[in-house]
């Protein structure tokens, strides 16, 4: 208790104390601002690779979203997808199953088809074009230049040359002295009518059994007086059956993979 009285009589004679006068002194003047210095070049600079030469994160990032955003469009134009999907579409109406298999696993099975179809052109893409630029050795243009070739080359084996004639027309372009010179624009469209014509074939083939099944059981029906009878009720288990017998999907799907071998 006494040295606490100590340290506070201590405290209250500090505070009382007068305080000492410091001697003056002179201020220093302020110094005068320096002058921004001016960038080099004079100009905005963005740089979009990274410090070893390859392309940065944030726009490996940005083409990756662009490149979904447009994913349906290239997969619909550019690959045997619509081919493969209007097959399998007219083979469930030719069975006159309307619904039967759903449109998500039509979709599905053509996507997956045309994943098996394209993976040779995928990996030469994958390696020459893609590789090389995340690794800094091509730039973007040169990437796009060597990346589309291996998709040139594919939709050019599978378009006649009557649609490519039909699009160059309609474009009123000249007649392109060769392969390499056909315009990316006019080629697309022109696969796709090529693409579309070739599915239609194949759906007409498969029409026809039956087609010819359906003739049977309504003339059938019509001898026997069944007039009120719908015909399709008869016929659909047979068409299933005859459509199981001769394995159909493994021979659709056969015939599709084959109609593209040596493209």
């Amino acid at each position: 208790m006494a040295a606490l009285l100590v340290v506070i009589v201590a405290a209250i004679v500090l505070v009382i104390a007068p305080a000492g006068h410091a001697a003056p002194v002179d201020p220093t003047p302020p110094t005068d601002p320096a002058a921004p210095a001016t960038p080099a070049g004079g100009g905005l600079n963005v740089s979009i690779n990274g410090p070893d030469g390859s392309p940065s994160s944030a726009i490996v990032t940005l083409i990756g979203i662009t490149l979904l955003s447009v994913a349906p469009a290239l997969l619909l134009m550019m690959t045997s997808f619509t081919k493969i999907f209007v097959v399998l579409a007219m083979t469930r109406n030719a069975l006159a199953l309307p619904s039967i298999p759903p449109n998500q696993v039509l979709a599905g099975l053509a996507l997956f088809l045309s994943l098996f179809i394209m993976a040779p052109i995928l990996t030469d893409i994958n390696e020459h074009a893609l590789q090389p630029y995340l690794n800094g050795t091509l730039s973007f243009d040169d990437a796009v230049s060597i990346g589309s070739g291996p998709l040139r080359t594919f939709m050019l084996a599978h378009t006649r040359e009557e649609d490519l004639a039909l699009m160059t027309r309609a474009a009123d372009q000249a007649n392109p002295a060769n392969a390499d010179a056909v315009n990316l624009l006019t080629l697309i469209p022109a696969f796709m009518i090529s693409e579309l014509r070739a599915a239609f074939i194949i759906g007409f083939v498969i029409f026809v059994p039956f087609l010819v099944i359906d003739l049977v059981v309504s003339a059938a029906l019509m001898s026997m007086g069944m007039m009120m009878l719908p015909p399709v009720m008869i016929s659909l288990p047979f068409k299933i059956l005859l459509f199981v017998l001769v394995d159909g999907w493994g021979l659709i799907i056969t015939t599709l993979i084959s109609s593209y071998r040596g493209g």
